[in-house]
């Protein structure tokens, strides 16, 4: 029987840190510094709002709309200031990507991505049979986009520019300047802005909070309840789309013809939107102060420490530390992991170069400070 190339799983060999943090979860015994997932991380709900908005009889009603349901694209227009018209609801951010990358491209052409980055764009770009060309993050006391290297990755098959803002894991939001200096190839910018509302610090005047307010070119934003309101398991998603109109408005007759063939959003949470992004805020404002309060213990162990640097961070979940390079990021996690009982993620999970461990800071407040004092204890 023959597999397509896209879907073949990979290397079937376990490295050492998987070993290690199975033996670790088989034993209960180690400090997940590592969390992704707000509902299993002791963060406080609306519970009874968030069931109530669910039990809704219109959501017995099969209404197939391609671009979402009016009034689930009405809210999401309501909370960016834009035209409805200029949103399509999707049932994740992960398919909102697939949903462009159909749109824009045929396999074998190429989209630019940021790194470090999330390594899951590698796999979505796979599964649509195209390929990733990856342009720079620098850092020199705070990240910005490598805009002349950004440039030279941009080739005859690129079809799109992907920009992750606030960047996970480094956390920066793009500038203007950079903004402008991606449109300049008349491309499409693609921005993931799912942490947008999690800033960890006054954000600067040239950083954007969204892009999807661009006056030329073409832009989509994406985000949706699984940052914003904490709702994974809730599954959906959107693309706000700006920019030139005529642009805006081809693109969004292609996006139309992709997601009518799937209608894969289902009607109980678009009827359900307005009422869960309302409860969501509880659970968000409890992760703002969470993830500020772990940042200023991340950064006062740091401050103390002669070989331990924290990287600027802006908004997001996640911190990254710089350690010695006595061993490489993965030894670092490694044997924090066995000898210390605390779960990192090395730096290579998100292509960054150098000793580098990832932190998250949606990790319960009395976890991450004890996390925090064995790295530190460890690094001496």
């Amino acid at each position: 029987m023959t597999f397509s190339r896209r879907s073949q799983v990979g290397s079937t060999e376990t490295n050492a840190l998987t070993l290690a943090l199975a033996s670790a979860r088989a034993e209960a015994r180690f400090l997940d510094l590592t969390a992704s997932n707000p509902t299993t991380a002791g963060l406080p709900y609306d519970q009874a709002a968030i069931l109530s908005a669910l039990d809704q009889r219109a959501a017995l009603v099969y209404e197939p709309q391609p671009l979402g349901l009016a009034s689930a694209r009405e809210v999401v227009a309501k909370r960016l200031g834009i035209d409805p018209a200029r949103v399509a609801i999707t049932a994740s951010t992960s398919e909102a990507y697939a949903v462009l990358f159909k749109a824009f491209c045929d396999p074998g052409d190429e989209v630019l991505v940021p790194s470090p980055s999330y390594p899951l764009l590698d796999w979505l770009a796979s599964f649509e049979g195209i390929t990733l060309r990856r342009y720079p993050l620098v850092y020199a006391g705070s990240w910005h986009v490598d805009v002349e290297a950004l440039a030279r990755a941009v080739g005859p098959k690129t079809r799109a520019i992907v920009a992750v803002a606030p960047n996970n894991p480094t956390g920066q939001y793009l500038s203007a300047h950079e903004l402008d200096a991606m449109l300049a190839h008349e491309l499409p910018v693609i921005s993931d802005e799912v942490f947008a509302s999690y800033p960890l610090a006054t954000r600067r005047s040239d950083r954007l909070a969204t892009v999807v307010h661009a006056k030329e070119g073409l832009v989509f934003a994406l985000s949706g309840l699984s940052k914003l309101a904490a709702l994974p398991q809730m599954k959906l998603g959107w693309i706000a789309a700006g920019g030139d109109p005529a642009r805006v408005n081809e693109a969004l007759a292609r996006l139309e013809l992709v997601l009518d063939a799937y209608l894969s959003v289902g009607a109980p949470v678009q009827h359900a939107l307005p009422e869960l992004l309302h409860a969501g805020e509880l659970t968000a404002d409890a992760i703002r102060r969470r993830t500020k309060d772990n940042l200023a213990v991340a950064r006062a162990a740091a401050a103390k420490h002669d070989l331990v640097t924290q990287l600027d961070v802006e908004a997001g979940w996640y911190v990254t530390w710089r350690v010695p390079a006595t061993m490489s990021d993965e030894e670092w996690a490694l044997t924090l992991l066995r000898e210390d009982g605390v779960y990192v993620h090395p730096g290579y999970f998100f292509d960054m170069s150098g000793a580098h461990l990832v932190l998250s800071l949606l990790t319960p407040e009395p976890d991450f400070r004890d996390g925090i004092e064995r790295i530190v204890r460890r690094i001496r």
